[in-house]
């Protein structure tokens, strides 16, 4: 048995169950098809999502001697399938939102960024109607409104608790002391969380 072929059925053997154990097949053949660039595409099978499809995309790069490309892609892909998704909507023009949109990038979420003109109208169209709530961006991540200059860790503790009660959270204006302003500690200002019915209580205080 060639050393190569050994290799990739190593690295099928490791790598395949958690690749499935995510559901993470199809991003994997993705990621792997734009980066070793040799799969054929006539000896993948068309369904996605199994065993055939992880190990065909490895035992293709492994023969043209790219099997460490694919294994860097597949762990890329499993990483960044982990990752918790949120979905931002900002004006154009403001630095401070997307300083907030680096930051919660840095703390490991993929965060899609919007650039709307009518910011308003979204927090409307979302649920948002208390202007005391409002600031200058509003995201969205698993269902619940996260609205303004929120600590990642407030969202983080929101998506592990999972509250029925809570619609979302709160850091009403452009708190100072805050992650995307002068601070990424957050410091001298409180995080609320707020209800379908307007109900708005102290998540976090700092």
């Amino acid at each position: 048995m060639k050393y190569s072929d050994y290799f990739s059925q190593r690295v099928v053997s490791v790598i395949a169950p958690i690749a499935l154990a995510v559901m993470a097949a199809p991003i994997v053949l993705s990621a792997c098809q734009s980066e070793v660039g040799s799969v054929n595409p006539e000896s993948v099978p068309e369904t996605v999502g199994n065993l055939p499809v992880l190990e065909h995309v490895i035992k293709d790069a492994s023969g043209n001697g790219d099997i460490n490309v694919a294994a860097s892609a597949i762990q890329r892909s499993l990483n960044e399938s982990s990752k918790t998704e949120i979905t931002v909507y900002k004006s154009p023009t403001c630095g401070c939102c997307q300083d907030w949109v680096t930051y919660l990038e840095e703390e490991g979420f993929k965060v899609t960024a919007i650039d709307r003109d009518d910011v308003n109208t979204i927090k409307t169209q979302l649920g948002l109607v208390d202007d005391s709530l409002k600031s200058c961006h509003t995201a969205i991540v698993d269902g619940y409104l996260v609205e303004g200059h929120v600590p990642a860790n407030d969202i983080k503790r929101l998506l592990a608790e999972k509250p029925a009660s809570i619609k979302g959270l709160s850091a009403p204006g452009m708190p100072m002391m805050s992650p995307g302003m002068a601070s990424r500690t957050p410091r001298d200002y409180a995080v609320l969380s707020f209800t379908e019915t307007g109900e708005t209580a102290v998540y976090s205080q700092y």
